[in-house]
């Protein structure tokens, strides 16, 4: 391709590469499909990156016959190793959508459509926002929140035994078209107003996402909490306040499965959300999330994790439960304040956050001698002598204050550190 040139209209505007798939704007300039949805959709823009003018409306007009053109070339000049592009798929129309969704009412026809359905969202953003428009993300809410709740009958007759046979292959049925309609519903990775708007009209939905993840696939539990966190980011923090102990002990079980990567900070990023209420806090320490996010701790090594796992324990730890589990983990003080001034300054300001509760609400004899002997309070000392943000500063020596009859003279600290103790 370097040995040829390239007409410059066959370049896209914004992507600057041959357009495969031409298409014209209100203003008249035509773009690269792709390129001008990124443009339009994920960017929130709404002006012609060219012109800078406002588009009147979001209509992409297929450039055929400029199409045909790029095709052409690229046929002829296939000597120079230029590719011809295959004529893109058109975007689906509302009809053909409103067809689908309605074929989709069937039960014998659900899961086949929802396939087809994720099949036409994989083609291009102008399919994901063309499904928004006619609905069906509170058609795919729908079939999520009528699965049915797996309870197994006891089988007492051969009759019993036919009923039970019949109950298995509906909840299998209908497991299967909530795994698909879920999966469906993250790929179409709605707005944020689709997703306010979802939130609002099914009040079910959460406690259906929490049935999902207590099922054990472990494809459908990632989709949930991804979900869960995009709209638990979109939506007013005081509809989060009435949240189940159901809902955290799920999550707190995806964070000690490990499913990916991708979920466990999908889940960390849900509990920063819904904790800095207080009695979502307790019921995330009483569903166990203390040991869990301390091993996760432990083993971490990635910086915006860690910060994630530190932002959540600091949350909980504001509530007693959480300050009560934190303590009973023996490794649980020495591994938050090994973290400070190791990994980033908000690790290092969340991390003496912790001890700052600690030290203010649960100061027993016995917690301040094993912060002593932990090394913890020789890292406060330290943290006052280096560059670490003012305000950490201050809650490592108030800290230090509080406790000065305590800590003063103990031996434990190393006798380069005693000057920075703060008298």
């Amino acid at each position: 391709m370097d040995a040829i040139e390239v007409p410059p209209f066959f370049l896209c505007p914004i992507s600057l590469q041959i357009m495969k798939d031409p298409v014209t704007v209100s203003t008249g300039i035509t773009y690269d499909r792709e390129s001008i949805e990124k443009w339009l959709i994920s960017g929130k823009n709404t002006t012609c990156p060219v012109t800078k003018q406002v588009l009147t409306d979001s209509e992409l007009t297929p450039n055929i016959t400029l199409r045909r053109v790029i095709q052409s070339w690229c046929t002829v000049n296939a000597s120079h190793g230029i590719e011809r592009f295959p004529t893109p798929k058109a975007p689906i129309s509302k009809a053909q959508l409103v067809k689908i969704l309605n074929e989709a009412q069937s039960p014998q026809l659900q899961i086949k459509c929802l396939r087809r359905l994720r099949s036409i969202a994989s083609h291009n953003e102008t399919n994901k926002r063309c499904m928004e428009t006619v609905g069906a993300a509170d058609f795919l809410a729908s079939i999520i929140n009528n699965i049915e709740e797996v309870s197994i009958p006891t089988p007492a007759s051969s009759a019993t035994d036919d009923h039970h046979g019949i109950f298995e292959h509906n909840t299998l049925e209908s497991t299967k078209a909530s795994d698909e309609a879920l999966s469906l519903l993250c790929h179409l990775q709605l707005s944020e107003d689709r997703l306010k708007t979802l939130f609002q009209r099914n009040a079910k939905l959460i406690d259906s996402l929490v049935r999902v993840m207590q099922r054990g696939n472990y494809e459908s539990r990632a989709y949930a909490v991804l979900l869960l966190k995009s709209m638990s980011e979109v939506v007013d923090p005081m509809q989060l306040t009435s949240l189940k102990t159901e809902f955290f002990v799920e999550l707190i079980q995806i964070l000690h499965d490990q499913i990916s990567r991708k979920a466990s900070k999908a889940t960390l990023k849900l509990l920063i959300n819904v904790c800095p209420e207080g009695r979502n806090r307790i019921k995330a320490a009483e569903a166990g999330a203390v040991p869990v996010l301390i091993d996760l701790l432990l083993d971490s090594t990635e910086k915006r994790a860690t910060e994630m796992i530190l932002i959540v324990l600091e949350q909980v730890c504001q509530c007693a439960e959480g300050r009560a589990e934190l303590l009973k983990r023996g490794a649980g003080l020495a591994i938050i304040s090994k973290k400070i001034l190791r990994v980033s300054q908000v690790a290092s300001d969340r991390a003496v956050k912790i001890l700052h509760s600690i030290s203010r609400f649960s100061a027993t004899t016995s917690v301040l001698q094993e912060m002593l002997s932990l090394g913890v309070v020789s890292k406060l000392c330290l943290v006052l002598q280096v560059d670490c943000g003012s305000k950490t500063k201050e809650r490592a020596r108030e800290i230090l204050k509080l406790h000065a009859r305590t800590w003063n003279n103990s031996p434990c600290i190393p006798t380069s550190l005693r000057p920075s103790y703060p008298c």
